[in-house]
């Protein structure tokens, strides 16, 4: 196979040819590599294998030519220099915090992020005496007014989950680094197709690998995209000892489903938008949450820092939490689960599934009102998925 700097192509070509190292048997597609180790040639190779000291796989927890080709063709999407793939998004995450933090650590962390990344850091990080503050994602002044000598890191999700608020990721980035602290941007809302974080200034990109990226919903993993020296020093060793490992089945799946992403994505997020303008239009329901309306209050930012608006679409009824399970268990199509990026059209409860384990005035400071209703936009026909709302409405 030739060798291609696949740097020169763009993110469409990319995400369909870049990874593959084809084998001896000149296979088309990328085969799936179902081993758990490898067969060295002498005593001398495994040793040097293991040491470092020469290049090649040792063992599947750490080494597997199909997760290899998955991480590759990720971070060149992402115009980062290097990737590690993990069993899950929440894996990611903690490999990020166990490469990066010790004990007297602080970290600022956005208010909007998945319940499940707030108990992380709360009731986990917490018991080895790293300290988190939570602050308002859109509040510049705020983040910097948190930011303390021990910071290690700043962490966000934009847009965020579920009220899809954008951070300005270079004001962050400028105060992260005038500090001395690293960004990590959750990308997983809007992917490398809609958001380029490093471009922006971000220092570590993370994906949950189990929404847009798979876009079907069948394998769970996960992604930290950074410097070759944050992985090599800090995230590698995590993964090589801790094993958090994506297997070679899901990152073939994954694979496949990059191929498809770029198509995928315009047609999410022209669905999302025409759905968004038309539930502004609808009675009963007090405010729609989506960055492609005029009435959004980052829609400027957006246009400046997105190619396109994005595939979820949230938004408040007003008789709150029993109208909002009303109009969920009325619709017979869309699909009740909390997963997104799938493309089937996806329908939740925020305050009771996804952020349903964090304290009252938790969900009440992060802006998750009892009436709130997400919908992740799916590929079916708009027509359809606007009428399966209206039994509910």
């Amino acid at each position: 196979m030739k060798d291609i700097n696949w740097n020169d192509y763009s993110l469409e070509t990319q995400a369909i040819r870049a990874g593959h190292k084809r084998t001896h048997e000149d296979e088309h597609s990328i085969p799936i590599f179902a081993t758990s180790s490898y067969v060295f040639k002498s005593a001398e190779e495994a040793a040097l294998r293991f040491t470092g000291q020469k290049p090649g796989n040792i063992y599947s927890r750490f080494t597997n030519p199909t997760v290899n080709a998955f991480q590759e063709r990720l971070a060149l999407m992402e115009k980062g220099e290097r990737c590690l793939a993990f069993s899950s998004g929440m894996a990611a995450i903690m490999a990020v915090g166990m490469g990066l933090l010790k004990a007297g650590d602080h970290v600022l962390c956005s208010r909007g992020v998945f319940g499940n990344t707030v108990l992380m850091f709360q009731n986990y990080f917490s018991k080895f005496g790293v300290e988190t503050d939570f602050v308002d994602l859109i509040d510049t002044a705020a983040w910097e007014a948190a930011i303390k000598p021990n910071t290690r890191f700043l962490f966000l999700e934009t847009p965020s989950n579920p009220l899809i608020e954008i951070a300005d990721i270079s004001a962050l980035a400028d105060i992260a680094h005038k500090h001395g602290s690293l960004l990590i941007v959750d990308n997983c809302f809007c992917t490398p197709v809609l958001q380029k974080p490093f471009e922006l200034g971000a220092d570590i990109v993370i994906h949950s690998a189990t929404k847009y990226i798979d876009g079907q919903g069948r394998c769970v993993g996960g992604a930290v995209i950074a410097s070759d020296e944050i992985i090599e020093k800090f995230i590698y060793p995590y993964l090589r000892t801790g094993g958090a490992t994506m297997s070679p089945f899901n990152a073939w799946v994954f694979l496949s489903g990059l191929e498809t992403l770029a198509v995928r994505m315009k047609a999410h997020c022209d669905s999302a938008f025409e759905l968004a303008k038309w539930l502004e239009q609808q009675p009963g329901i007090d405010k729609v949450h989506y960055p492609g309306l005029a009435s959004h209050a980052q829609h400027e930012l957006v246009k400046r820092q997105q190619s396109h608006f994005g595939g979820i679409v949230s938004f408040e009824l007003t008789g709150g939490k029993e109208h909002a399970w009303k109009l969920i268990d009325a619709t017979e199509m869309l699909s009740i689960t909390a997963n997104l990026g799938d493309v089937k059209t996806t329908i939740t409860h925020p305050a009771t599934t996804t952020h349903g384990r964090l304290a009252p005035e938790v969900r009440a400071a992060a802006g998750i009102k009892n009436g709130l209703v997400r919908i992740s936009v799916g590929l079916e026909s708009l027509e359809d998925i606007k009428k399966d709302i209206l039994r509910g409405l």
